[in-house]
């Protein structure tokens, strides 16, 4: 166990770790990490150059925002455009195209959109505006649903009736059967994301394990974190194992965090959830659960049927399965960058093609 993060990032370190696999490994493999966070720490520290060639490693669907459907944006939008409306969000939803514009265009065309850091703040200017509708844009996995869910009980202790939560979390085990059960997959083994680990521990990965022999790796974030993860997990490949194992033990527990995950199964339930670019994957989504759905802003505002058609230019979809590299894209780094993305993995902190973009594609 280190103790600062300047040792997580040793390169000599971590050299170490990637000769060991040099030593061990035998055979093609197919690792796939599951956490935009891990992604951009292997292009960003040039993990996945370094490997063994018979080591290929792909890219999951590990950004929440990434994976968040567009008619959720356009729904995003449509609420925020209405009078005396407060619609709050993290600053990386913002700019995440919908089917015409972003969040970011609706402010500059006088919407209240406000960027808050914790939902709690949103609860807060709630508290400071009742004469005004106050919704926060709940996305992301496990790991965010704890402060999402207590924003919820809070708002009902203090009988707040002006604000909502426009619910778009997503749900990492039913998303890794999902790849497994996709036609021609190669997956072997997959790096899992620690902080979603750290909120619900690993328990739920272990019954995916057994029933499709694939080893699953609890991993950091750290470049000595994904080195180890991958050791571990091409390790277990190559002497026929398939378990969940722990790399991550300075945060996550089987059992994870038993507190956060009592108040996600109050104020939460299990919902079929639509993906974008991948579609609808069955009970891989969170919603408000019955006793609290008075704050689900779709149904405040009506927004339950509202559909739309994602863009058929962005392989966003093929990206997020790992069917393809952000490099393989037509519009990579010319009809799509940052400044004009044209879909959100190329808006998002921990958007592959952002990561591909930032650390390989602009140092050309």
């Amino acid at each position: 166990m280190l103790k600062y993060i300047e040792e997580y990032r040793d390169a000599v370190a971590v050299k170490e770790i990637i000769d060991a696999l040099h030593r061990i490994t035998t055979r093609d493999w197919t690792i796939m990490e599951i956490c935009g966070g891990q992604t951009h720490s292997i292009i960003k520290y040039g993990i996945d150059e370094m490997l063994p060639q018979k080591i290929r490693l792909i890219h999951g669907p590990g950004c929440p925002v990434c994976v968040t459907p567009v008619e959720l944006i356009d729904k995003a939008i449509e609420i925020a455009k209405r009078d005396k409306v407060i619609f709050c969000s993290f600053g990386d939803m913002l700019r995440v195209p919908g089917s015409a514009k972003d969040l970011l265009s609706v402010k500059a065309e006088g919407a209240d959109v406000r960027t808050v850091y914790s939902p709690m703040d949103s609860v807060k200017i709630a508290r400071l505006n009742p004469q005004n509708e106050v919704v926060f844009f709940a996305v992301g996995f496990e790991t965010t649903a704890p402060a999402n869910a207590m924003a919820v009980y809070q708002a009902a202790r203090e009988r707040l009736k002006n604000f909502s939560l426009l619910v778009a979390h997503v749900l990492v085990p039913p998303a890794i059967e999902a790849l497994l059960l996709n036609p021609g997959n190669q997956i072997k083994g997959f790096l899992a994301a620690g902080h979603v680990c750290t909120v619900m521990g690993w328990a739920d990965y272990e019954p995916i394990a057994r029933k499709y022999s694939i080893p699953i790796v609890v991993t950091g974030f750290e470049p000595i974190d994904i080195a180890q993860g991958i050791f571990m997990c091409i390790r277990q490949l190559e002497e026929g194992k398939a378990e969940v194992e722990n790399q991550y033990a300075r945060s996550v527990r089987r059992e994870g965090n038993l507190h956060a995950r009592s108040m996600i199964e109050r104020i939460f339930k299990v919902v079929d959830r639509k993906w974008r670019g991948i579609g609808e994957i069955p009970k891989s989504g969170l919603a408000l659960s019955d006793e609290f759905e008075a704050f689900d802003a779709e149904k405040r505002f009506n927004l339950l049927r509202l559909t739309v058609n994602e863009s058929t230019e962005c392989i966003s979809g093929l990206v997020l399965q790992g069917i393809k590299k952000p490099t393989e894209c037509p519009a990579f780094g010319t009809r799509c960058t940052p400044e004009q993305p044209k879909g959100a993995p190329m808006v998002s902190a921990e958007g592959a093609c952002a990561a591909y973009y930032q650390y390989r594609f602009r140092k050309k």
